[in-house]
């Protein structure tokens, strides 16, 4: 997530040409640290929203309303007083920092003509939005920052305002091929690093779609590029930015599956290489940060709702995990209990020339022909000897048959864990989560409790994809849902897949009594690789079969099943080509 100097760039070209010129007709402030703007211009009405959140900060222009407090904040106070109705009359940016200066035209109380200046800094945690004078005298701030926090700059009213220039990074967009080469390429450091730390706005992200324009290994250390590899870099970069300072943008968002991963005002050419990420492109940024920043928030809202039901499901696979180990490890101990009924026969065989008090009889092992020791208790007779090694072994066959059972049966809840869990890493919706809470809850592995009368639970519905031949494919979401979707939704005919001996979603396609194409057989089995555990994986082996031959063990735990005639393919787990069906 890189909102750098360049994303930064390209608000301003887009807000140039919405809300320049255009009055602020209404101020509010949605949250302690954020301000939403109603501005009216030639082109219409628009809305700003504006955040210096330490964890998110943005800007970007939006047509979505948030509600308000019913008592304004100080701050908002302040600037309803000073510039409500007042005109844009500029929109700068310093250099490519991370800074928006939008200058202010208003009438004061004796109806003169005054400017003031709302500047937002998008600087991670030193995020701010900060009101000047005409002089640059700070008025006030969303965050008032003292030297008890900061020693470099004080942001309180009455204090000056000037941007620290605490890194000592140079300015990109007065540079030349000449003075990256001096800058940059001289410092002994990898490739991308080098870049981001040389200058002002440059993100990680870009820094990495550089090296990638050239050609080169973004951790590649300076020190090991030849001349020309060093030229042709420091090249890149300034046609790079020589495309900024011309304003020629391409606002693109990046996903991973249906996640977005990352956004830039740049076409970022090295995520083409990789087919696991699919790159969208926009005509407006403010578009792409609203998106992204939507996306981005329901699946960190839903990784914290599920942190629990995670919890439940690690503390009991890391149990079930040490207990299958201990398990086995019992279990190798029972090995030598067919040792110990040998001995028993062979004493009972050649036990009467044991002579009283010997510790040991050599004797002949007719199973093997060979020659074999067998310690003996000194206190005892040959016959007690031989009664206790019998009584050995059948104390560790019995253990061992024990084991075996319950070896299964633990693997069988790891196993039925490790798909709850996958379960859990596709939830997308609240109702997938409650879904996979019931589950749990139906399998013991959270405590009942008595449901409020009227309670209703909303039911998540199983993921729908259409084949480009125009099969209709669905996904379950959890076990139950892969249950259903296998023994009650789907006919005999049907195509049954699922990724081979790994935890992961059913995958029934509908053929409607039709014969379904090659290209609807591995789309299916791409989309059942990618929602298993293993859709991080370069190739995959999918299991594949008509419904009517999957069976459900009695007695078994939600979603498991048994084949024993099947197909099977090979695919790499990228599902972008399929449509979704909302």
């Amino acid at each position: 997530m890189a909102f750098d100097g360049i994303v930064v760039s390209n608000i301003i070209k887009e807000l140039k040409e919405t809300v320049q010129g255009g009055r602020i007709s209404k101020i509010a402030q949605p949250e302690s640290d954020a301000l939403l703007l109603t501005i009216k211009g030639s082109s219409g009405q628009h809305r700003l929203s504006i955040s210096a959140s330490a964890s998110l900060p943005f800007v970007y222009l939006t047509a979505t309303n948030k509600p308000s407090p019913m008592t304004a904040p100080n701050f908002c106070m302040l600037l309803r007083k000073f510039i409500a109705n007042g005109r844009i009359t500029d929109i700068t940016q310093p250099g490519l920092e991370r800074i928006i200066c939008f200058t202010i035209e208003h009438l004061d109380e004796l109806g003169d003509l005054r400017k003031k200046k709302l500047i937002v800094e998008l600087m991670g945690k030193h995020s701010n939005i900060i009101f000047c004078d005409e002089n640059g005298r700070i008025i006030d701030s969303i965050k008032h920052i003292p030297a008890s926090v900061s020693s470099v700059r004080e942001v309180l009213p009455g204090r000056d305002y000037f941007i620290p220039n605490t890194q000592e990074k140079c300015d990109p967009l007065v540079a030349t091929p000449k003075s990256i080469l001096a800058d940059v390429c001289s410092r002994s450091l990898p490739l991308a690093k080098a870049l981001y730390l040389t200058y002002t706005g440059i993100s990680p992200t870009v820094a990495n779609e550089v090296c990638h324009r050239a050609g080169l290994d973004a951790d590649a250390h300076m020190d090991s590029l030849s001349e020309d590899e060093k030229l042709h870099f420091s090249n890149e970069f300034f046609w790079l930015v020589s495309d900024i300072k011309e304003q020629k943008f391409a606002p693109c968002m990046i996903k991973k599956g249906a996640e977005p991963i990352e956004f830039s005002a740049i076409k970022l050419r090295e995520y083409g290489d990789f087919s696991d990420y699919t790159v969208e492109t926009y005509d407006s940024i403010s578009t792409v940060l609203e998106r992204f920043y939507a996306d981005k928030d329901v699946y960190t809202r839903i990784r914290q709702k599920s942190v629990d039901l995670r919890r439940i499901v690690n503390t009991a696979l890391e149990r079930d995990v040490k207990k299958l180990s201990l398990q086995q490890k019992q279990l190798k101990d029972t090995e030598k209990r067919d040792k110990y009924k040998v001995y028993g026969e062979l004493l009972q065989a050649y036990g009467y020339g044991v002579e009283e008090g010997a510790t040991k009889l050599e004797a002949l092992n007719y199973y093997t022909n060979e020659m074999i020791t067998i310690p003996l208790d000194a206190q005892l007779s040959a016959q007690e000897n031989a009664q206790k090694y019998f009584t050995k072994y059948n104390k560790l066959k019995r253990t061992c048959e024990a084991l075996q059972q319950l070896t299964v049966e633990v693997q069988d809840e790891i196993t039925y864990l490790e798909s709850v869990a996958n379960s859990l890493d596709i939830a997308v919706t609240e109702e997938d989560l409650s879904a996979i809470k019931l589950e749990l809850t139906e399998s013991g592995f959270i405590k009942k409790h008595a449901s409020k009368k009227g309670a209703k639970t909303s039911k998540s519905k199983p993921f729908h994809y259409r084949s480009n031949d125009g099969f209709d494919i669905f996904i379950g979401k959890n076990n139950l849902q892969n249950e259903e979707l296998t023994f009650k939704i789907a006919n005999g005919g049907d195509w049954w897949f699922h990724a081979k001996g790994i935890p992961g979603s059913h995958v029934i396609v509908k053929t409607e009594g039709k014969e379904l194409p090659d290209r609807t057989f591995e789309e299916a089995a791409r989309l059942a690789g990618h929602y298993s555990k293993g859709r991080d994986v370069e190739k995959l082996e999918i299991d594949y079969l008509q419904r009517k031959n999957v069976k459900k063990p009695n007695g078994s735990a939600p979603g498991f099943v048994v084949y024993y005639t099947n197909y099977s393919m090979t695919i790499h787990p990228d599902i972008s080509d399929i449509p979704f069906v909302e």
